[in-house]
C-alpha cells in the first residue's frame, strides 16, 4: 500500500500571479538586460548556496565554459569530468579550445570515483576537474578537491542536476572553486526559458566571470580581456526569484516522493538510487538500474508512464567522440549505460499519480 504523502501545489498555477507580477515589474521598469532584477536574484542566489557570489549568465553550458575559463583554463589544457553526463558539459570544455579527459563513475552514486581521478591525473597534468553531481547526489567532493588540489587542478563544480543538494550541511557549489549551474526549464530550480549562473566565493573568479559575460568589459564599450555575450535576461531573473522561495519545498516533495519509490520496490529486482550518509540528495532524477530496460520501458509505456535514459550512450561512445577516446577504459560508465532508466520524480505528482507509477512497476515484475 502505499503511504499518502502531502502534495502542495507547486506547479506554475501555484506562484502564476507572483510571476505575473515579476514579469510586469520588468516590463514596467523598461530595463531588459543585466538590470535589477538580475543583481536581486544574484544575491538571493549565492545567499542561498551560501557562496559569496552567484554571476546570472545565458545558459548552464556557458556557465561551465565561463567558470573554467576564470579558474585559469586555456587552449590546451586538459580537463578531467566524467562521461555519464550530459553532452554540455564537454561542450563547454571544448569551446574553451581544453582537452577532456575521463575518469570512471561510481557504480552506487554513479559519480566521479575519487580512486579513477587519481590514476587519471597520476598521467596526465590537468588544469582543471569538474565533476558532475548527477541525478541529484552529490560527488564525493571533500575526496575530488582533495586529490585535485594535490594535483595543482582547479576544481568546478557542474551542479546542473543538483540545486540544494548537500554534503554534511553544506551545499554542492561550495566546495570547488566555482560551480556551474543551469535554469533550465526541466531542472530543480528552472526558468520559463534558457538560464544559467556561476558561484563562488573567490573575488578575483567571480570579477573575471563578470567581465567575461560581456564581451571581457569593466567599462562599458572596453574590453580588457576576450570576453563572450552570456547574460541571464532580466524577466528570466525575476521568474527565478519568485520560484527560489519554494525551492526548498519543491526538493522536499522530490523526496518524499522517491522515499515512497524506495519503500515500495525494496523488494523487486531493481537497482535503486543511493543516497550516501551525511548526503542530501535532491532527486533531480529518480534513476533504477533494469537488466531488461527495454521491456521495462515498453510495459511502463504502455501504461501511461513516462521513462527517461540519462544517458543512453556515454560521451566517449559518441560518433563526435569516439575516434578521440577510443583507448577510454571507462567499465563502470559503460556498464551503466544499457541499464539506466528515469521515471517520474517531479514535484507536481500527486499521490494518485505515484501510486499508479508504483503498481505499474510492480505489475511489470509480477508478470515476469
Amino acid at each position: 500500500m502505499i503511504i499518502p504523502i502531502a502534495n502542495p501545489k507547486l506547479s506554475y498555477v501555484a506562484y502564476k500571479e507572483a510571476i505575473d507580477n515579476a514579469v510586469f515589474r520588468v516590463l514596467e521598469s523598461g530595463w531588459y538586460i543585466l538590470g535589477n532584477e538580475v543583481s536581486e536574484f544574484e544575491r538571493k542566489f549565492a545567499g542561498w548556496c551560501g557562496c559569496s557570489h552567484a554571476i546570472g549568465v545565458a545558459n548552464g553550458t556557458d556557465a561551465v565554459e565561463l567558470a573554467l575559463r576564470s579558474v585559469g583554463v586555456h587552449d590546451g589544457d586538459c580537463v578531467v569530468t566524467v562521461s555519464n553526463t550530459a553532452n554540455a558539459t564537454v561542450s563547454a570544455i571544448e569551446r574553451i579550445g581544453a582537452v577532456p579527459a575521463f575518469a570512471d563513475v561510481r557504480e552506487d552514486t554513479y559519480t566521479m570515483n575519487p580512486d579513477s581521478l587519481s590514476r587519471v591525473l597520476a598521467r596526465r597534468n590537468a588544469k582543471a576537474v569538474v565533476p558532475v553531481h548527477l541525478y541529484g547526489h552529490p560527488a564525493d567532493m571533500p575526496a575530488i578537491c582533495s586529490i585535485a588540489r594535490s594535483a595543482g587542478a582547479a576544481v568546478v563544480e557542474d551542479c546542473a542536476q543538483a540545486h540544494g543538494a548537500s554534503i554534511n550541511g553544506e551545499k554542492v557549489g561550495t566546495f570547488g572553486d566555482a560551480a556551474a549551474f543551469s535554469f533550465y526549464p526541466t531542472k530543480n530550480l528552472g526558468a520559463l526559458g534558457d538560464g544559467g549562473a556561476v558561484v563562488t566565493s573567490d573575488d578575483v573568479v567571480a570579477d573575471r566571470v563578470m567581465r567575461l559575460r560581456q564581451y571581457g568589459w569593466r567599462k562599458r564599450y572596453e574590453s580588457e580581456s576576450k570576453g563572450v555575450n552570456s547574460r541571464l535576461d532580466e524577466i528570466q531573473a525575476a521568474i527565478l526569484s519568485v520560484k527560489l522561495d519554494s525551492l526548498a519545498q519543491m526538493n522536499g516533495r522530490r523526496r518524499q516522493i522517491a522515499e515512497v519509490y524506495n519503500g515500495e520496490f525494496a523488494e523487486l529486482p531493481i537497482g535503486l538510487p543511493l543516497a550516501l550518509p551525511g548526503c542530501e540528495h535532491v532527486y533531480h532524477q529518480y534513476t533504477l538500474l533494469c537488466d531488461r530496460r527495454d521491456d521495462f520501458v515498453s510495459h511502463l509505456k504502455l501504461a501511461g508512464v513516462g521513462t527517461g535514459i540519462l544517458y543512453p550512450v556515454p560521451i566517449h561512445k559518441q560518433p563526435a567522440y569516439v575516434a578521440e577516446f577510443a583507448d577510454a577504459m571507462l567499465p563502470v560508465t559503460e556498464g551503466l549505460a544499457g541499464r539506466i532508466v528515469s521515471i517520474p520524480v517531479y514535484p507536481e505528482l500527486t499521490d494518485d499519480e505515484v501510486s499508479r507509477i508504483v503498481h505499474a512497476i510492480k505489475s511489470f515484475f509480477a508478470k515476469t
